[in-house]
């Protein structure tokens, strides 16, 4: 390489310089703008051109931290105080929703439904939401295996899914009848059964809908007079009786 060229890169070399402010020329528009939002909030807000820090994506078939303990076979959570959440839409049109009971189902059971409802929907412009996360380790111990030693190697990643909780959310720009044909797919791959609901449908508190009935109804005693205690009640006293006789007038 010549001594020209050689002193040409040192001197670019030289010149380079780390700045936190983007390299790409700014138009008269935006800065002014950009000055007029810095004049009216007093501060200065110094935002990066770009983020080193690579994003998270998470996985929904496995936990987002590894367990510090085995995890127990469990139950699903049961709404005793009246809690209805869970059980409507949030940001999808669409939706599925576990009908029966609760129950544990696989991450590989989700999957499929998952699998399904993105087969029968090839080629639509659509978002699918992902309401329960896989974050339950199952262990089981192998055949003939003496009771003892130990819970068991770890096996698969399940999710524990209460009644009437929403799985599945759909949004996007897809006819009814076409979500409800995806769901009915999903819904006949996993284990249990399950319902289609929309957006705006009425909440559900275990298995009954609040469809004209307010959870306050819900929480009333059935029987609205309570029973008399005993002893409490007046005793009741039937009718007194007068004889009148007719004497001879003397």
């Amino acid at each position: 390489m010549k001594l020209r060229n050689i002193l040409s890169l040192a001197a670019h070399f030289d010149r380079l310089s780390i700045a936190s402010t983007p390299l790409r020329p700014v138009s008269a528009t935006l800065l002014a703008s950009s000055n007029k939002a810095a004049s009216s909030q007093n501060a200065s807000i110094s935002r990066r051109p770009f983020s080193s820090t690579a994003a998270r994506e998470g996985n929904w078939l496995l936990p987002t931290m590894p367990e510090k303990k085995r995890s127990r076979k469990g139950r699903p959570r049961v709404p005793t105080g009246g809690s209805a959440r869970g059980t409507t839409m949030v940001w999808g049109d669409y939706g599925l929703r576990m009908a029966d009971h609760h129950r544990r189902v696989s991450a590989s059971q989700l999957k499929i439904g998952e699998d399904a409802i993105k087969v029968r929907l090839k080629g639509m412009r659509y978002r699918l939401y992902k309401r329960v996360c896989a974050s339950i380790g199952v262990y089981s111990s192998g055949n003939e295996v003496r009771m003892g030693k130990g819970k068991g190697s770890f096996d698969h990643w399940a999710s524990r899914i209460a009644v009437s909780k929403v799985i599945f959310e759909l949004k996007g720009d897809i006819h009814e009848q076409v979500a409800r044909d995806a769901f009915r797919i999903a819904g006949n791959k996993m284990p249990g059964m399950y319902e289609f609901v929309k957006k705006g449908d009425p909440p559900v508190v275990g298995i009954t809908k609040l469809d004209g009935v307010t959870l306050a109804e819900l929480k009333r005693p059935r029987r609205k007079d309570p029973l008399p205690m005993p002893g409490a009640g007046v005793a009741e006293t039937g009718p007194t009786t007068t004889s009148t006789s007719t004497a001879p007038e003397a």
